[in-house]
């Protein structure tokens, strides 16, 4: 595969290679989402202790060993957005570590802004795609996505990225490493899921282009919106639509989607059904819209 990345970039045999790549990943990846769930599992942190966790690791990872932002007394890495935000990890299951956290933040209105907006705003270029051009309860931004380092390789960190994926190879079995790789992959899946569920169209993130990359790769096309900036390390702004995402994501990848949405199900309704509904969330919040969510089979799934 380390053969076939050099020759990815050649004019002539490049789209030939690529193509390959991805078949081969895609047979991979196959064989990895049938026994996904076996060791990791998607966990909707609707609850105040399960936030509480999410919260933890992000400051594990962006204060303690990244430096990104100021350490917390309370051990606890958490901001304004929180308030207009729902959180999801992926969860070890024979530990019950979250091997990782990601938030999606969502606008009711104009005064609920996204990241992007309050901060960055100024880095997206395309006038074509900007956050404005669409209702405000169609719009989302996924962020402080991070992995703890006992998921990731540390020699491999070399530039401390909080999502890379590189993984632990000391400490797990060896059919347990084989998961560990999607593990961001599976952050993101699980935020599509959220939004999808909520009637959320368009979504905007800041992160590495390698991570951009990454994600392209296996068939989740985030298009570069901007320049690269400085933005807790070297970042740009991509967005991406649900269409974009159903439209590119091949078979084996589908499966795992479809896995992520399954084991996800049932925590949304969970979370209905115990009234975390509140004047905070937008009023289609944890409302499944007719026809909008899979049930087992992945059949159905994102009819909007």
């Amino acid at each position: 595969m380390r053969a076939l990345r050099k020759l990815a970039d050649k004019p002539v045999i490049g789209p030939i290679v690529k193509s390959a790549m991805r078949y081969f990943a895609d047979k991979k990846v196959d064989s990895i989402s049938s026994h996904f769930s076996q060791f990791l599992k998607p966990v909707f942190a609707y609850t105040d202790n399960l936030k509480a966790e999410t919260f933890k690791v992000r400051h594990n990872v962006y204060c303690e060993e990244l430096h990104f932002l100021e350490l917390s007394e309370s051990g606890l890495e958490r901001d304004a957005f929180d308030n207009h935000s729902l959180h999801c990890a992926i969860q070890h299951k024979h530990t019950n570590q979250f091997a990782g956290t990601v938030r999606l933040v969502y606008s009711s209105d104009k005064n609920e802004k996204l990241p992007i907006e309050a901060y960055c705003i100024d880095s997206i270029k395309n006038e074509e795609i900007h956050p404005s051009d669409f209702s405000r309860d169609k719009i989302c931004e996924i962020s402080r996505l991070a992995i703890p380092a006992q998921f990731r390789r540390r020699n491999a960190d070399k530039f401390k990225g909080a999502a890379t994926g590189a993984i632990n190879e000391q400490a797990y079995s060896e059919d347990e490493l084989r998961c560990f790789p999607f593990i961001a992959v599976g952050l993101y899946m699980s935020c599509a899921s959220m939004a999808h569920h909520n009637g959320i169209k368009h979504c905007f993130v800041m992160m590495e282009p390698r991570l951009a990359r990454s994600l392209r790769f296996v068939g989740i096309p985030f298009k570069q919106i901007g320049p690269i900036v400085e933005y807790h390390g070297k970042r740009a702004p991509y967005y991406i639509s649900n269409k974009m995402l159903m439209d590119s994501l091949s078979p084996g990848f589908r499966k795992l989607m479809f896995k992520i949405e399954d084991d996800l199900e049932g925590q949304f309704l969970a979370a209905k059904q115990q009234g975390y509904i509140n004047h905070n969330k937008p009023k289609n919040i944890l409302t499944a819209h007719k026809n909008a969510f899979v049930s087992t089979n992945g059949k159905k799934l994102f009819q909007l």
